[in-house]
C-alpha cells in the first residue's frame, strides 16, 4: 500500500469543516505531524491479513 495521501489539502478542507483559523506555524506543525503519523501507520497496514480472519468484531444485541 503506497498511496499517496494529500495532507496539506486535507488539512486545508478540515479548517473549512469545523471553521478553525490556523496560522502558519500551526498548519505547517499538523503537516508534520499527519506526514509521521503515516509512515509509522505504513508497515501496520501493509500487514497481508488471513481471509478467514474477521477485521473487527461486530456487536449484536
Amino acid at each position: 500500500m503506497n498511496k499517496h495521501v494529500d495532507w496539506a489539502t486535507y488539512i486545508a478542507q478540515m479548517e473549512q469543516i469545523l471553521a478553525l483559523e490556523l496560522d502558519d506555524a500551526r498548519r505547517a506543525e499538523l503537516l508534520t505531524q499527519f506526514n509521521r503519523i503515516a509512515a509509522m501507520a505504513e508497515p501496520l497496514m501493509a500487514l497481508p491479513l488471513d481471509d478467514r480472519l474477521e477485521v473487527a468484531g461486530v456487536f449484536q444485541p
